[in-house]
């Protein structure tokens, strides 16, 4: 299915962008991730990927040309796929937003006197910010869909020296990692949101000018801003029983001064911002005090708050911690749920016999500088399967399931935040050493966070390994598009049968999740028959 990808607000000043340079042309094949275009903001050019895997069908602005944030940019689909409803439509859009732009601009003209005299009569008087050499960067709006950002790390302390173009720090988007750089030079004065926590889009991340500058006044104009804004929408939404309206509210806002944010009408007066924190902090926002225009809450007053205590026993006996669910758990709890209550999964386990495997493995590490796992064994093991298996080795895409000839394993790694899924492109024509020095290095640049998107795309089949953890039984849910993953269990030892008598043998079940729309019973079954081959005498594969 066709998707749109609009122009991106790469800066917090960014209102349009140039395409400097297309990466691909129309017709070209692009993977999520891939460089897509070189966009040139207002302070700089930037690279910008793909989101999505498909074909490019349309480039809304030509290299060179401008284009406003939101509208167009490019459409990416499945080859000759029809996408003349998705350009009417978006052509409709940009018509009606320049409609309104229109009409908006004739009731301003026509409202002006009335909007003047209210700013006249106004009891709030603007923070002057103008001899402030110091400039608020905004949480960026790196993805099409991103709604909020998570600072994964800080490239910068507050204090230090930072130049036009130095990386600031690194923003988890709802698809990825990406560097921010600095589109300002100055000293970072202020860091507005700690590792690891999250801040809505054109909310303050930081700010960045002379050492000296006065940012806690900046930050007031700001949060002044957003109350104005707030105000004037609600303005905008009812004009009915105005003159009580104001009333109750010169009333509330009295009582807010001498007392707490709490509104007339149960409600909190509170910032964006303020409330995010707040959530975030698990803080109950009806125990606060603000200290803003109107007894509202804003940033400084989650700040200083401190929560009403609980009694020691109740501490002892009830005590929790609430921690905000970082963009990568939000994704991958997001997918899986798609996966298990789409896809219509079943199960096949087998119980295989690992004598020859445990074998083969200490035969090889015996080599010099070799040193392979019983994963890396079932990685080439189910590679080579894939291959007599192509069945198997496919993907459902809605409207046609695509057969692939690649053969790329998805290998669960386990992080702090949850699970990566690194890809062994080619699996079945690397040698098992070089399987393992590739899984390796996966793992430890997933613990160091190090990943790159490129990293985790494309797989054709996934493995998730519990053994080492001495799971003997589970079940794993599909990785998607894929169309099966396999979930490996702990090598057991136990009474076994061989030649007439009861000897100590090796046993290791493993678990086929498959997706019903696209492997069928007796498919799963063959597949899961060669594999045991395969990892009952490994030999066979390694030739």
């Amino acid at each position: 299915m066709a998707e749109i990808i609009k122009m991106p607000k790469l800066s917090d000043t960014m209102e349009e962008g140039v395409v400097a340079k297309w990466h691909k042309k129309v017709g070209d094949k692009i993977d999520e991730g891939e460089l897509l275009a070189d966009i040139e903001t207002d302070k700089a050019t930037m690279e910008f990927e793909s989101f999505y895997t498909g074909t490019v069908l349309h480039r809304g602005v030509g290299e060179g040309e401008t284009a406003p944030v939101d509208t167009l940019l490019v459409i990416i689909g499945e080859e000759d796929e029809d996408i003349s409803a998705l350009l009417e439509n978006a052509k409709s859009s940009a018509s009606s937003s320049g409609d309104s732009k229109s009409e908006n601009t004739e009731t301003s003209s026509e409202k002006e006197p009335k909007v003047q005299k209210e700013k006249n009569t106004s009891t709030v008087e603007k923070i002057d910010t103008s001899s402030i050499k110091a400039n608020i960067i905004t949480m960026p709006k790196l993805s099409d869909t991103m709604n909020e950002g998570t600072v994964a790390s800080w490239a910068k302390e507050e204090g230090d020296k930072v130049e036009s173009g130095e990386l600031l720090a690194e923003i988890e988007t709802d698809k990825a990692t990406m560097e921010f750089e600095s589109f300002e030079d100055g000293y970072l004065l202020y860091k507005a949101v700690a590792e690891g926590e999250s801040a809505a889009v054109d909310s303050i991340l930081a700010i960045v000018g002379e050492k000296d500058a006065d940012f806690k006044k900046l930050i007031q104009a700001f949060e002044q801003e957003q109350a104005s804004t707030e105000t004037e929408d609600k303005k905008a939404e009812s004009t009915e029983n105005e003159a009580a309206s104001k009333t109750e509210k010169s009333t509330v806002i009295a009582e807010h001064r001498k007392q707490s944010a709490q509104a007339a009408d149960g409600r909190v007066r509170i910032s964006p911002l303020a409330k995010k924190m707040a959530e975030d902090k698990g803080y109950d926002i009806s125990q606060m005090k603000g200290s803003g225009d109107g007894g509202r809450i804003v940033k400084r007053d989650v700040e200083e708050f401190k929560p009403k205590q609980v009694s020691a026993a109740v501490e002892v006996s009830e005590a929790y911690e609430d921690r905000p669910v970082s963009q990568m758990r939000k994704v991958i709890g997001k997918r899986l749920s798609e996966s298990k209550f789409v896809a219509p999964h079943f199960y096949l386990t087998i119980d295989l016999d690992m004598d020859k495997a445990i074998e083969s493995r200490k035969a090889i590490n015996d080599l010099p500088d070799t040193r392979i796992s019983f994963n890396d064994l079932v990685i080439k093991g189910v590679a080579a399967a894939l291959k007599k298996h192509p069945a198997v080795n496919a993907a459902w895409l809605e409207d046609k399931i695509r057969y692939f000839e690649h053969v790329h394993i998805g290998v669960a790694v386990a992080v702090d935040e949850g699970l990566l899924v690194p890809v062994v492109r080619h699996a079945d024509r690397k040698q098992l050493s070089n399987i393992a020095a590739e899984v390796k290095d996966y793992a430890q640049r997933a613990k160091d966070k190090k990943l790159q998107p490129e990293d985790w795309e494309g797989s054709t089949f996934s493995i998730s390994n519990l053994g080492m953890f001495g799971i003997e039984e589970f079940t794993a849910i599909i990785n998607p598009p894929n169309a099966c993953i396999l979930a490996v269990e702990a090598i057991r030892q136990e009474p076994v049968v061989k030649e007439g008598e009861i000897v100590v043998g090796n046993r290791m079940k493993v678990t086929l999740s498959c997706d019903h729309r696209v492997v069928d019973g007796a498919t799963g079954a063959e597949f899961l028959k060669t594999l045991r081959a395969y990892l009952e005498n490994p030999v066979t594969m390694l030739g």
